[in-house]
């Protein structure tokens, strides 16, 4: 086996402490003494999670002619549930310690309560992780309905509206992003595992015959994904999954798994689901959800390729990734290194005073670069704090305006990697931005 990556000491808590610090996120309703297993993300992690679900927009859907998206309701009935699966196998093994009556899944303590250290527990019993709520306005009397605990069956469910409304043939796919709901006996690692989360889901559709070559295809694009927004190779590996520990619905499931500071564990799973999904709803729903070749006049249920990937787990894996400490100038910096798709601020603009005269320019250009990139603006404290700053958000260009940029129209464009810096004329400065940020691509 290879050895284990080396990680920066107390990388977990470093990265942590910087995201609340800094406005990545922060847990819910802290005011009350917080809501365990959910977030609140500030300003930075909005914006970061608004550039990971984009770049993975644009890798799955805008940048291929055989993927289409689609964004369905998170409510469903529980038919969809009992088709899938879900209300007779979603489940999963809860015990409770004896001694300090903490809950526990039973496949993740190892006999061991992680809480007090004892051994004893109740026997296990199944757990259903659905949220399972009333549609309808009297208590009660209302239709049965569940949060959705994966984005996918709404791509399944609308499989025939697809076909009929894109005219699209197998191999073709249906992706969306949006928000589930797992009610996890033990959420745990900050926003690693929560009960309420948002994924980035594709079903890709394929002849029966074509499956395993699909599978192996979407296997390597995604761990290729992660490389190319900049996560290190030793740190990404691909597991897959012995027979024995398939899902029910899979044929073949390989995960692309991260070197968490607490080991190896979960980024992202590619299945294989067989034509499981469409042949349970054709059962349940009555309705025929099979694609028909004209060429070779045959009816099948196609087979069905799935990458499935948390939105928050992949902002953590990418925050995990950048962060690094070097020493400029004798002092310790911390920077995160983030692809510049992906870090919240592409550009920070710096008056090197609070002179209205440079605030004047350095809102011009302020106003010049927000028409393509997210921009910060910072007045506050020396210069060096600033950059700083800039540095330990991942904003990769910070753009100094200086008492001669009122007479050179010349600004100062500093890298956040190298901290070389050079002049650049305002009138070049957009192009001059993109040509680095496309050449860093």
């Amino acid at each position: 086996m290879d050895a284990a990556p080396v990680l920066i000491s107390d990388l977990m808590e470093k990265v942590t402490n910087l995201a609340k610090r800094r406005g990545f996120f922060f847990q819910t309703a802290e005011i009350y003494g917080g809501f365990r297993s959910t977030y609140d993300y500030g300003p930075l992690g909005a914006n970061m999670l608004r550039n990971v679900r984009a770049a993975w927009w644009k890798a799955m859907v805008q940048s291929r002619s055989d993927i289409v998206g689609i964004d369905a309701a998170i409510l469903g009935p529980a038919a969809i549930w009992a088709a899938s699966g879900h209300l007779e196998t979603f489940t999963d093994p809860l015990v409770d310690c004896l001694k300090c009556k903490e809950r526990w899944r039973e496949d993740k303590i190892d006999g061991v309560c992680p809480n007090c250290g004892s051994t004893e527990f109740t026997e296990p019993r199944a757990f259903n992780l659905m949220f399972k709520t009333q549609a309808g306005p009297v208590e009660g009397e209302g239709a049965t309905a569940y949060l959705r605990p994966e984005t996918a069956q709404g791509m399944f469910t609308n499989f025939n509206n697809v076909l009929a409304t894109t005219r699209k043939k197998p191999p073709f796919g249906i992706a969306q992003i949006g928000k589930s709901f797992r009610n996890e006996i033990t959420p745990q690692n900050s926003i690693f595992r929560t009960r309420e989360f948002e994924q980035m889901e594709m079903e890709y559709f394929v002849p029966p015959a074509e499956a395993d070559q699909w599978y192996r295809y979407w296997v390597n694009a995604r761990l290729s994904w992660f490389l190319d927004l900049g996560v290190p190779a030793e740190l990404l590996r691909l597991h897959e999954h012995a027979p024995e520990d398939l899902s029910h619905y899979s044929k073949g499931t390989t995960d692309v798994e991260f070197y968490f500071p607490w080991g190896w564990d979960e980024l992202e799973g590619i299945a294989n689901r067989g034509d499981y999904d469409l042949t349970q709803h054709s059962k349940h729903s009555g309705a025929r959800l099979e694609y028909f070749d004209q060429a070779s006049n045959e009816r099948y249920t196609p087979y069905v390729i799935e990458p499935a990937l948390g939105v928050t787990r992949a902002l953590m894996v990418f925050l995990l990734a950048a962060y690094h400490e070097d020493e400029i100038d004798g002092e310790t910096r911390t920077v995160l290194r983030l692809d510049w798709r992906l870090a919240p601020y592409q550009v920070a603009v710096l008056p090197l005073s609070k002179k209205p005269e440079l605030e004047g320019v350095s809102e011009e250009v302020l106003a010049l670069l927000q028409r393509d990139f997210m921009c910060d603006y910072d007045v506050t404290q020396s210069i060096g704090r600033r950059y700083r700053r800039q540095d330990e958000i991942g904003t990769p260009y910070c753009v100094t305006v200086d008492f001669t940029s009122l007479e050179d129209r010349c600004v100062t464009v500093r890298d956040r990697d190298t901290t070389a810096q050079s002049r650049v004329p305002i009138a070049e400065l957009a192009r001059h931005l993109h040509e680095r940020t496309t050449l860093n691509h």
